[in-house]
């Protein structure tokens, strides 16, 4: 029964009616349980007239299997599997079982079940209903957040049922962040009816207002506590409820209900609430193994708890979790042992060990290694929390100390994997119980100081792998070696946070390591230059550095191996190398072939990381249009806080406001988390901000931090703002110790770009026609590099520098140039500084002509940019990870906007 609901009813109904108009069609219903939310649902399939309907239900006894609740809900939609292109066919696949292959990226089945939904909505509009959303298991949970999110153009509803939010601000859901209808008790009213539609014995006034007002106009609360008591006490002697919740309270009614029944319905229910897929023949399977009659369902019918029909079905899902709480252990294990008998070891291993499991009381090694086993098809399958649930389980059904400990540290790194943290710690001191031979004792720590270090950034993580590491030497050098190079990472990363001289501590130590007993490769000859760079200084370790940085490149180019896999890990570590070596064409390189690769492996899960490291890259270039279309794409895959290039485009395009908003907050988080290189770099683009804004007081307080730091990525972009701002600022001490500094890291580096910022910056500190030559030197250098930005700052510091010297025509010349380029990158702060010094010259500077592309978004222009180059919209979509037919409602958006009917005129124009 639905009464009331008048508002909520609307909502569906302007839901649909959005669908019929390819308009976003997600709506996340959520309440307490009890509440509505599964009335809700049903009145969205009623009102769904002309829309297929498919649903699913979270099912929490079957949160561990990966992608079981997105299965239920493809499953009759796989006819139209041929319809996907063959990556996504094997994706979907794999994840459903259908098939063997790699483990699918997660992001990439979600783009295989958003395409699918597509195309099964051609036909008519389609509406997935999705009940009790939060038990759902991750993996599935994850895609159709994924999917939620994508819809936009496509003739697909999806009504999701969650439960309310957690008061704990950590355990966040995939859903948060989408349209949300909350469902609130029944008005007194609407509880009154309710409650009489549903109570038939006579009702004291005084009891029924007792239990209205302690359902806090709960419906299914209405109508579970009246049936608990006795009529007489309906009629007056109510006895006073208990303290707990009402969630909780019509458990109980369920429970209480249940244990009315005959013994083999009861029998009869646990095994329906023990087998979570409804399947109608492993119920009488089960059923007739336990010797039940098939009679035994009518009475569950009839007290209206369970319906068997096509599937076995709940009328509530807390009836499943009541019935099944409430059973002795002993009748739980014998019920699973029924099911694991009736379920088909070929069809469907995975719950057949489950079940098994569930049914052995003490250890069994067989059931054990069969566990194990499954835990690898789970993995395969792309759900590490699946195989960290068969492992865990495998742990506690393992008789020999030895064998636990090794599954132990084998589900923990599982969790570990499925985001589980606390799990894999509770899973590693089960580890680390057992006597355990060296390098199990060392794994152990190190997974334990990886944890750390993915989840802290604490101080403390630089001496866990480093103790990890020493540990290592005399057991395993190549992961000695690798350890290492993540000490230092982490040493790096966590910065001024750690305890002061970490990164010298880590390396030293490293120093002393013997040599791999292999050629040395990536990793080797990364750790030997970053080695020698903290312990012998920046030139020492130009060679080195540069031989790693040729050799990931070198592996880039052979057959895809271990090795090659490896290697490839360390392209962001590689790509930051590249910039503390003033080398713009590797870290062009490395940073786009990073994006690259992650697009090709459909790795949504790193693509974003590396579409905004690369959009950082581009913005150096002058191309932050092109940054902020990388941006966008990013944010569409994955949305996130703040992101570096958000904070860099502010920055560079003079916004004050959003450049110290973003500021704020990346600081706040970044030192919560002791992630010290992240507040270097927002300091270095506040010293950009501030130094466009001609606030060089501002600028040089901000650049200080970076400019010191051990993280040379951040302080040699940061070295040259400072010494600009403390010329500009009268501090020309600073200015002359910073341009030592950098002066000596650019010589030994020797690229155009190194050379070119020594020129300007030694330019600003010098008269005459010396400080002309090195102007001139600066344009020259930066004019045969990629690093626009750098050119066009050149361009402004010489004119600023010419004006001062009386030499207007020469001056307007140079700011007119940079005017020109800055104005035409977006860089608008220095741009209009530029404009300043053109007026002060006697010049007026011309606005920048606009252009029709201005009015696309970043997302458009980028969907824009590809499809000029004759991609399909299949394609684009494929690249952008949105469905063909979102991307065809861009283009109407983009066609619209630019004044064109056709993707040939499109390739005619001349996009930025």
């Amino acid at each position: 029964m639905l009464l009331g609901r008048r508002a909520e009813r609307r909502a569906i109904e302007r839901l649909l009616a959005d669908v019929w108009s390819r308009r976003s069609g997600v709506l996340v219903v959520r309440g307490e349980a009890g509440i509505g939310k599964t009335a809700l649902l049903e009145y969205a399939r009623g009102a769904a007239s002309g829309f297929r309907v498919e649903r699913a239900a979270g099912v929490e006894s079957e949160m561990e299997f990966a992608f079981a609740g997105l299965h239920q809900l493809c499953a009759p939609l796989l006819d139209r599997l041929g319809a996907l292109p063959e990556p996504q066919q094997a994706a979907l696949g794999v994840a459903f079982g259908l098939r063997a292959g790699d483990p699918p990226d997660r992001f990439l089945v979600g783009l295989a079940s958003l395409n699918l939904l597509a195309e099964v909505s051609e036909e008519r509009p389609l509406l997935c209903l999705v009940d009790d959303a939060q038990w759902l298991d991750a993996a599935s949970a994850q895609t159709l957040a994924f999917v939620a999110r994508r819809v936009d153009a496509e003739r697909v509803a999806l009504v999701l049922a969650l439960r309310d939010r957690s008061p704990d601000p950590s355990d966040a859901h995939p859903f948060a962040g989408l349209l949300e209808l909350g469902l609130d008790g029944l008005g007194e009213a609407d509880a009154q009816a309710l409650l009489a539609a549903g109570v038939r014995t006579p009702l004291d006034e005084r009891i029924r207002d007792r239990i209205i007002a302690e359902a806090r106009g709960n419906p299914l609360a209405l109508l579970e506590l009246p049936r608990s008591a006795e009529p007489a006490k309906l009629a007056g002697g109510f006895a006073l409820p208990d303290a707990l919740s009402v969630p909780r309270r019509i458990e109980k009614s369920f429970q209480r209900r249940s244990r009315s029944l005959p013994a083999e319905t009861q029998l009869l229910l646990l095994v329906a609430a023990a087998e979570p897929l409804g399947d109608t023949a492993l119920l009488r399977g089960a059923a007739e193994y336990l010797g039940i009659d098939a009679e035994a369902a009518a009475p569950a019918k009839a007290a209206e708890l369970l319906e068997i029909g096509a599937r076995v079905r709940f009328l509530h899902p807390l009836v499943r979790s009541a019935v099944y709480r409430a059973a002795a252990l002993s009748d739980r294990r014998r019920v699973h042992r029924a099911l694991a008998a009736a379920t088909d070891p070929q069809a469907d291993p995975d719950h057949r060990a489950w079940h098994r499991a569930q049914a052995t009381l003490g250890v069994d090694e067989t059931i054990a290694v069969e566990l194990e086993r499954l835990a690898g098809r789970a993995w395969t399958r792309g759900g590490p929390a699946a195989a960290a649930a068969f492992l865990e389980q495998a742990v506690v059904l393992t008789p020999e100390r030895a064998d636990r400990a090794r599954r132990a540290l084998a589900a923990a790194h599982a969790a570990h994997q499925a985001g589980a943290s606390e799990a894999a710690l509770e899973l590693l001191t089960v580890a680390a119980a057992v006597p355990l031979d060296p390098l199990g004792r060392v794994r152990v720590e190190l997974l334990r100081a990886q944890i750390a270090f993915d989840t802290t950034r604490s101080g403390d993580v630089p001496g866990m792998l480093l103790d990890a590491a020493k540990a290592l030497v005399p057991l395993d050098v190549a992961m000695a070696r690798r350890t290492y190079l993540q000490a230092l990472e982490a040493a790096v990363v966590t910065g001024s946070f750690g305890r002061g001289r970490r990164v010298l501590e880590v390396a030293e130590a490293a120093q002393a390591a013997p040599t791999p007993p292999h050629p040395p490769g990536v990793v080797d000859l990364l750790l030997d230059g970053l080695v020698i760079r903290a312990t012998q200084g920046y030139e020492a370790s130009v060679p080195s550095l540069r031989r790693a940085l040729g050799a990931l490149g070198d592996h880039d180019r052979k057959p895809r191996t271990a090795a090659a896999d490896d290697s490839r890990r360390w392209l962001w570590l590689a790509s930051r190398v590249a910039v503390a070596l003033f080398d713009d064409e590797t870290v062009h390189e490395l940073a786009g072939r990073r994006v690259r690769l992650a697009r090709e492996a459909g790795t949504l899960s790193e693509l974003p990381a590396a579409l905004d490291y690369f959009a950082v890259v581009v913005v150096h270039t002058g191309e932050l249009a092109h940054a902020a279309e990388l941006v966008a794409e990013a944010t569409a895959i994955q949305p996130a806080a703040v992101t570096i290039t958000e904070i860099m485009l502010a920055a560079w395009r003079g916004r004050q406001a959003k450049t110290s908003e973003l500021y704020a907050a990346m600081v706040q988080d970044a030192t919560r988390r002791g992630e010290s290189a992240v507040v270097t770099v927002a300091q270095y683009t506040l010293a950009v901000l501030h130094n466009g804004l001609g606030d060089y007081r501002a600028a040089f307080d901000a650049a200080a931090g970076p400019s010191d730091s051990d993280e040379l990525e951040h302080s040699n972009l940061a070295l040259p703002e400072l010494i600009e701002a403390a010329v500009r600022a009268g501090e020309p001490a600073p200015a002359a110790a910073a341009l030592e500094l950098l002066s000596s890291r650019t010589r030994a580096s020797g690229t155009q770009w190194a050379l070119g910022l020594e020129a300007r910056s030694r330019a600003l500190t010098c008269t005459g026609p010396t400080a002309e030559a090195l102007y001139r030197e600066a344009i020259e250098r930066f004019g045969r590099c990629r690093m626009v930005t750098h050119l066009a700052r050149a361009h402004l510091v010489y004119g600023e520098w010419l004006r001062r010297e009386g030499r207007r025509q020469a001056a307007r010349e140079q700011l007119r140039t940079a005017h020109e380029l800055l104005s035409g990158m977006g860089a608008e702060a220095f741009a209009a500084r530029a404009a300043r010094e053109l007026r002060a010259t006697g010049e007026r500077p011309h606005k920048p002509t606009a252009r029709p592309t201005d009015a696309l978004t970043a997302q458009e222009l980028h969907i824009a940019r590809r499809v000029a180059t004759g991609a399909t919209s299949k394609e684009v979509g494929a690249q952008l990870f949105l469905s063909p037919r979102t991307i065809d409602a861009h283009l109407r958006n983009i066609f619209r906007k630019l004044d064109i009917t056709s993707r040939r005129r499109l390739r005619d124009m001349q996009l930025p």
